[in-house]
């Protein structure tokens, strides 16, 4: 099915248009990590776009890390893996936590999320935030933090493959040239209703569930 959307975002510009956020609600059953309801998880990717004629769209647009210009958006998985809610579109340089902020979804009460070191600070009132621990300056991790961290990184995995699954399209995966207004959410909008589509069918299982 077609996975939930935040506003329409812009080709240029951090802001977002008019739209609010949807609320995430579970569709299924079962324990989950840190509370009754399943865990959830989220997190940012972006997409190559050609480099664009205006100066201050290259400036917004421009990533640094993959020496090219790209866009990003926001996902929200749960434990199946379907993407339950896709942000708008923004410009490359805009942080995860930046955007999960603006962005303002919520989850039911004692839900458990899961994210990466990119949303270092996120925090949303009775949700049980898990996120991996950082190597601290000159030091190393003790064994249990390691093998603590190995678990977190077994259950937040998934947002990756999902990540992989939206953009198994090649019009998700290629540099986009398209320029028509609203093309890049749209591009956006197929790949996760493909994702979600082909795990109706063909859903995926994992050795911890």
């Amino acid at each position: 099915g077609e996975a939930p959307r935040g506003g329409r975002g812009r080709r240029g510009g951090h802001g977002r248009a008019d739209g609010g956020a949807d609320h995430i609600r579970s569709t299924r059953g079962g324990a989950g990590t840190g509370g009754s309801l399943p865990p959830c998880g989220h997190d940012g990717t972006a997409r190559r776009l050609a480099r664009p004629q205006d100066p201050t769209e290259q400036a917004c647009c421009d990533r640094g890390k993959k020496k090219c210009h790209t866009i990003k958006n926001l996902l929200v998985i749960d434990e199946t893996c379907h993407i339950c809610f896709l942000s708008a579109t923004y410009d490359g340089r805009a942080h995860d936590k930046s955007l999960a902020e603006l962005e303002g979804y919520t989850w039911p009460h004692g839900s458990c999320l899961y994210q990466d070191m990119g949303f270092q600070g996120f925090i949303l009132n009775g949700i049980t935030i898990v996120q991996p621990k950082k190597k601290p300056p000159g030091d190393e991790l003790t064994p249990p933090e390691k093998a603590t961290n190995r678990a977190i990184s077994s259950i937040r995995i998934r947002i990756e493959h999902a990540i992989g699954g939206v953009k198994r399209s090649r019009m998700g995966k290629d540099k986009i040239r398209l320029l028509k207004d609203g093309i890049r959410d749209t591009i956006m909008e197929t790949c996760c209703g493909l994702h979600n589509f082909r795990l109706q069918y063909r859903p995926w299982h994992y050795a911890n569930e």
